[in-house]
């Protein structure tokens, strides 16, 4: 599983593309917020050939499938 595309809503809100065509709009603060700032958010990155999504130029990745795991899991 993929992601393939991505928006940043606000704060933590993003909207996620997986390439099984499921897309949610999903709360990473849980996953993220230890790791990456508020201010920080401004550098999220797709990596088109892992299909993960980065942060600070890639010091913050999110595997694809925990990315896919934790934003269609009931939490």
């Amino acid at each position: 599983m993929k992601l393939i595309k991505f928006t940043h809503k606000v704060n933590y809100i993003f909207t996620l593309f997986f390439d099984d065509k499921k897309t949610q709009e999903v709360d990473l603060q849980e996953l993220i917020g230890k790791h990456v700032l508020v201010n920080e958010l401004s550098t999220a990155n797709l990596n088109t050939e892992w299909g993960c999504l980065e942060f600070n130029a890639g010091v913050v990745d999110i595997e694809p499938s925990t990315l896919y795991h934790y934003t269609f899991s009931d939490k």
